[in-house]
């Protein structure tokens, strides 16, 4: 009884990110850190006449739409930096 379905073992290891998908996933992180900090100073209360605050958000937990291996590769790459419990970053 053979499976057709299952593909045959590889011996390489995982396969790294495609360029496309290391590109999609920084800027899915920084649009998603950008609207957390912003919603974050939108809601501290501030005098008319005031600047405002700054947000004190650094690291998020990164768009679940990609999976870890991308965000381990950013982090190789210098672009990303690991904070520890899925928290990640971004390298200015």
């Amino acid at each position: 009884m053979t499976e057709s379905n299952v593909p045959p073992a590889s011996s390489s290891g995982p396969t790294p990110p495609s360029p496309h998908d290391l590109k999609g996933a920084l800027k899915a992180f920084k649009k998603r850190i950008k609207i957390m900090r912003l919603d974050n100073e939108s809601g501290k209360i501030a005098g008319p006449l005031s600047s405002g605050r700054s947000s004190s958000i650094v690291a998020i937990n990164p768009p679940n739409q990609f999976p870890r291996e991308v965000w381990d590769e950013l982090v190789k790459q210098g672009k990303l930096k690991y904070e520890g419990q899925n928290l990640y970053q971004l390298v200015e």
